[in-house]
């Protein structure tokens, strides 16, 4: 938390920086740690100051902390895909002052940068460790800056009954007095008996403790809320009967959707959404659960910054619906399994180990008081049943929005991440299986890789006469690097133009200035340097296409065992369900034309958007699909892909474009054509 008050001024207006209250070479982020402070209170000689150019910002840092320490500290988004183990090369930065006071390049750090970079000051920001006291200036280039990403919150959301959790009920008191001297309580539960009918329920500590204002200042006149009708969790004075509201989360590794609910009539009153803050700790899950399971702190660490975050989505809500956080009185949170057990603050560490075992699959229900959120004090936070260590309540949620459990035909459901999860319908029973499918298709793996982002490349078509490109990016400003769907649509462009071959290599023989040898392998330069915004040319090179032939065969090799486990082909599926923003985004033909999806006529293809948040919505909204999502988790199918035989021969299959089969070539563009 920042503290702008005077106490915490610099003399430069908005110069704010963090100072260590005491020195120690841990690197946790835990805010008890450190305190607000100013260069004119004086600083210990033992630390450094690391200013950011740009920004007016500056931290004071203690030896052996780094660059992207100091960032970390001051809210600076830099990118750091690889969770700052120097294996990424996108936390790029230019040192402009103060070198000599940080850790010469390292091995690690001059795989990523050439020595001309090196001559200009760059360095990795995880790399750069401090080890004398000075002053450092920091320039955080474009390519390296964590912008405004384009996250989607919108998806398919089918009709239900309206049957939340929490009800309210209006009631009238009768005074105590002398001749009938009863407790507080005790009038309520009996008021409350004689107009639900219900035997005397529980109270809760929170409606206890507003009990004897509320009773008083609504003149005997009360609003109670009821959870599940077995607890009263909230007592208000008056008549507040329409201010009931709910928070449904999709809970994802990259982003968080977040949306405010009126439950008396079902309707989203609010949307926000963010960056997942757990990004700088790595990319992908398996960093995340490496670092939450060093120790207990280091899980508290990944589990405060989330309800950080859902805590300045939820403010944001009731802001924009002008209600207070006092009157949500329920929430729905869906995630895969990692994000789960982090939310919940239950160690992850065996998911990563096989046989990669969730400690509950079941749905939890928790106060809202152990986590920390800021919703209604007595509230409480649902989370639905997970189905296995990488397949988790996220996918519940996508299988109960898009209704694919009732389908009576072959249905497939995709859902495509850094962890992509693989539902299939055979028209009589689900069968799910996860494919880690790697960062590359959300930029992360890529020379030129970025989230979508502002200045990301998301559309690319290339004119198979002069091998021109053009392209389209997210903003419409000047390009800074590529996102998924760019990547995708370049890939599948140089394979249809005849720049790559079915193994995925550049083809040296063509004549044109856009194919050049690069640093060791050969590139294509998809936009000279005077169109950027970075000042350098933005490439594919043969290194891009491998991580995205990698990507593509894992998920089409998921699938295609879950094909077989049901006994289908791909001209039995008659409806393939994408989500997610990859799958929304992405162009199918060009994810058909490398053979990321099975072959599949485009007219059976439906986008649903961000169905896991329309599935936490309806979650949140019925009792009776909570039910439904209890009964698909613990029914469904699980294939763990590891330990089937025919995944691997699938995977290699796979590995070209846009499958082993020759024959299936040609049928791209009839399928295209459909």
């Amino acid at each position: 938390m920042l503290c702008y008050g005077p106490c915490c001024r610099s003399q430069t207006p908005e110069e704010w920086y963090f100072r260590p209250s005491h020195r120690d070479s841990d690197q946790s982020l835990h805010p008890s740690k450190f305190q607000l402070g100013a260069a004119q209170h004086g600083e210990s000689m033992t630390d450094s100051v690391v200013t950011f150019k740009g920004y007016r910002k500056r931290a004071v840092m203690p030896n052996g902390s780094n660059i992207l320490d100091a960032a970390g500290r001051l809210e600076i988004g830099i990118s750091s895909p690889c969770g700052g183990r120097g294996l990424c090369g996108k936390c790029r930065v230019i040192v402009e002052d103060g070198l000599q006071n940080l850790r010469s390049a390292s091995p690690i750090e001059l795989t990523s940068l050439c020595q001309d970079d090196v001559k200009k000051g760059y360095r990795l920001a995880c790399c750069a460790t401090i080890t004398r006291p000075g002053n450092i200036v920091v320039h955080v280039p474009p390519e390296s800056s964590i912008k405004q990403q384009r996250l989607l919150v919108a998806g398919i959301e089918p009709p239900i009954q309206l049957n939340p959790p929490v009800h309210k009920h209006v009631l009238r008191l009768k005074p105590t007095t002398l001749a009938s001297p009863r407790s507080d309580v005790e009038i309520l539960l009996d008021a409350l008996s004689s107009q639900t009918g219900q035997e005397p329920m529980a109270i809760g500590h929170n409606a206890l403790t507003q009990l004897p204002v509320a009773i008083r200042d609504g003149n005997w006149i009360v609003t109670v809320t009821l959870h599940q009708n077995r607890e009263i969790i909230s007592v208000e004075p008056g008549n507040k009967e329409n201010r009931l509201y709910g928070l449904a989360v999709d809970l994802g590794s990259t982003k968080i959707a977040a949306y405010l609910v009126n439950l008396n009539q079902g309707k989203i009153v609010a949307t926000a959404s963010s960056e997942n803050p757990q990004i700088p700790f790595g990319a992908d899950i398996i960093s995340r659960i490496s670092h939450a399971s060093k120790d207990e702190k280091s899980l508290q660490q990944l589990h405060g910054v989330i309800v950080a975050a859902l805590n300045r989505l939820l403010r944001d809500l009731c802001v924009e619906a002008e209600i207070s956080p006092s009157e949500v009185f329920d929430a729905a949170v869906v995630g895969n399994t990692a994000m789960h057990h982090i939310f919940l603050r239950i160690n992850p560490k065996f998911l990563a180990l096989s046989p990669y075992p969730p400690v509950v699959r079941s749905s939890v229900n928790v106060p809202v008081r152990e986590l920390g959120l800021k919703a209604s004090p007595g509230s409480y936070v649902y989370s639905p049943p997970a189905v296995a260590g990488f397949v988790g309540a996220d996918a519940v949620a996508d299988i109960i929005a898009t209704e694919i459990y009732k389908s009576e035909s072959p249905a497939l459901l995709i859902d495509v991440g850094t962890n992509t999860e693989i539902v299939m319908n055979d028209g009589h029973r689900l069968m799910a299986c996860s494919c880690a499918s790697g960062p590359a298709l959300e930029g992360g793996g890529i020379e030129h890789g970025m989230r979508a982002e502002t200045g990301a490349i998301e559309q690319v078509y290339v004119d198979a006469e002069n091998l021109e490109p053009g392209y389209k990016t997210v903003g419409g400003g000047a390009a800074r690097g590529i996102c998924g769907s760019g990547i995708v649509d370049t890939v599948a462009s140089m394979l249809k133009c005849g720049m790559i071959d079915r193994n995925g290599r550049i083809a040296s023989s063509l004549k044109t200035p856009r194919i050049r040898p690069g640093f060791k392998q050969l590139e294509y330069v998809l936009v000279w340097k005077a169109e950027t915004s970075t000042g350098h040319d933005i490439v594919v090179n043969q290194h891009d296409i491998q991580a995205i032939q990698l990507a593509k065969a894992a998920i089409y090799a998921g699938t295609a065992v879950l094909m077989a486990h049901l006994s289908l082909k791909s001209r039995d599926i008659e409806k393939m369900f994408l989500a997610g923003a990859f799958g929304t985004y992405v162009d199918p033909r060009s994810a058909l034309m490398i053979g990321m999806y099975p072959d599949i006529p485009l007219n059976r293809v439906q986008f649903v958007g961000n169905s896991a948040g329309s599935g936490a919505r309806m979650i949140l909204l019925s009792k009776e699909i909570r039910m439904k999502a209890e009964r698909i988790a613990r029914d469904i199918g699980y294939v763990e892909l590891g330990a089937d035989p025919s995944f691997q021969r699938e995977f290699t299959n796979a590995l070209y474009f846009p499958h082993r089969e020759i024959s299936l070539f040609p049928t791209v563009d009839e399928l295209l054509a459909k």
